[in-house]
């Protein structure tokens, strides 16, 4: 038997790069998973994995979390996992920032979050048992001159410690995970420039990028009963750049 034999999972951003990852993880580890996605065409390539099924969500729509957890609901009869994963990011520095990336960011990584807590952890209590991994990021611990994303990934950061104390005596346990520089197309930019990925390499101990899986196996842990005792953690996922 799998790690999460018999689990429903919601996986956002569930259809490409980190997101795709954890949907097979965890599909060969024995749960049906939901991969809950904006886009439509990466959504109807998941759909056609056994045990995949893609739902169209914007993860800053109360309306949309409230339908599609009803629906998972109503069509699996319960709800084990929540991995808030979708999320967008930004390299413009504070003098180049205005309202509008601001609030595009903090909405998409830092509401989508807590929308995704709001309307999925309910069910997970009535069952008296549940797991939530987010996805923050190591800008949220160090300054790296995001701004923006660091600022919605510290949000993402203080919701988990407060929810994970916040749901614990009712059996959901929520942990967040924070990945340094991920081989994904979100740093393709960063992979073509030789110069800033020697940076990159330089400071940090293991000397290379992540890779998707390396962060999915982590979220697997989190996600499953081996980790019944673990709740409220930071966990970096980031070849130790943060230890230096």
């Amino acid at each position: 038997m799998g790690r999460l034999q018999d689990k429903v999972a919601i996986v956002t951003g569930g259809a490409s790069g980190i997101g795709a990852m954890i949907v097979d993880r965890f599909v060969k580890e024995g749960a049906t998973v939901i991969a809950a996605d904006i886009n439509e065409d990466a959504l109807n390539k998941a759909s056609e994995k056994e045990n995949v099924y893609g739902m169209k969500l914007d993860v800053t729509s109360e309306e949309g979390w409230k339908s599609l957890t009803k629906d998972v609901q109503e069509k699996f009869g319960k709800i084990d996992i929540l991995i808030n994963n979708a999320g967008v990011s930004t390299e413009k520095t504070i003098d180049e920032l205005d309202y509008k990336d601001w609030e595009f960011l903090n909405k998409i990584n830092g509401f989508g979050t807590m929308l995704g807590m709001k309307y999925t952890v309910p069910y997970m209590t009535e069952n008296k048992k549940g797991a939530v991994v987010n996805l923050s990021s190591i800008t949220s611990q160090v300054g790296m001159g995001l701004n923006s994303y660091s600022a919605s990934k510290g949000a993402v950061r203080a919701i988990t410690r407060a929810a994970a104390t916040q749901y614990a005596r009712n059996g959901v346990r929520v942990n967040a995970v924070f990945p340094g520089v991920i081989q994904t197309p979100m740093v393709a930019s960063l992979e073509s420039s030789d110069q800033a990925l020697a940076q990159i390499n330089a400071m940090t101990p293991m000397g290379r990028l992540g890779k998707p899986e390396e962060v999915a196996s982590a979220i697997l842990f989190l996600a499953s009963d081996d980790a019944s005792y673990i709740t409220g953690v930071e966990l970096p996922i980031d070849g130790g750049y943060t230890a230096l």
